[in-house]
């Protein structure tokens, strides 16, 4: 048996009726995995998910930049006082 072409290549852009819009990292003939602008990574199953897609001719979004909050130093704590007893 011959593999077939997958629905949708790596990187398309597509549209679902419960999620939106996103852009498919993975598609096999078994499972297709789309990363969802608002919902995060999905995995669906090819067969169930594939007609119910959209092919979207919008430009791909740009990768938010995780920003990294700068650590405060914490306050140092005062050094120990020997209390020399009277």
């Amino acid at each position: 048996m011959a593999a077939s072409k997958p629905a949708f290549a790596t990187g398309a852009q597509v549209e679902h009726p419960k999620f939106g819009l996103g852009s498919v990292l993975t598609c096999t003939e078994e499972y297709i995995v789309i990363k969802f602008d608002d919902h995060g990574e999905k995995k669906f199953v090819a067969s169930i998910a594939v007609p119910n897609l959209k092919k979207s001719d919008r430009q791909p979004p740009a990768e938010k930049k995780k920003s990294r909050a700068k650590k405060v130093a914490a306050p140092a704590a005062p050094a120990a006082v020997a209390v020399a007893a009277e």
